[in-house]
């Protein structure tokens, strides 16, 4: 059995020299979280590194990421509840960011609070915009000449 140095899982390339957990976070979309469930599900140490599992052990967590992660329960998935299709997903990789401008697309389409700020490019989320957020623009008192 060779060190793999890399592993490759759901389009993105892994370091081997990670431990398991850890190597996990580097796909979008999976945290500590999340990777402490999917390997607690297939019964991984998670201290070993991810280069020294063999190719069983790799294929079971890349079937389990790539096809079966809607199975782990949904507290744990990044979106739950779909607008479109209504249930439970989990989206990893260039999903998540296309996902949310979707969703910033129709904010914007529906003309609702959030939207107008997103379409203007102010602060969203209830930032204070009195004394930041001044991009642009001079920044600092201008004193009239004598």
């Amino acid at each position: 059995m060779a060190f793999k140095h890399i592993v490759r899982i759901a389009d993105t390339d892994l370091d081997g020299n990670k431990n398991v957990l850890f190597a996990l976070t580097g796909i979008k979309g999976i945290g500590i979280r999340l990777a402490q469930c999917i390997v607690g599900e297939l019964g991984v140490n998670p201290r070993t590194k991810l280069g020294e599992l063999d190719d069983e052990t790799i294929t079971k967590i890349k079937k389990k990421i790539e096809e079966d992660i809607e199975s782990l329960p949904p507290w744990v998935l990044n979106r739950r509840k779909d607008p479109v299709t209504g249930s439970n997903l989990h989206l990893l990789g260039k999903d998540i960011d296309f996902a949310k401008m979707l969703d910033i697309e129709n904010m914007i389409k529906i003309r609702c609070y959030r939207g107008v700020r997103h379409a203007k490019g102010k602060k969203v989320r209830g930032q204070r915009t009195r004394s930041t957020g001044r991009k642009g623009r001079t920044v600092g008192v201008i004193r009239r000449k004598k």
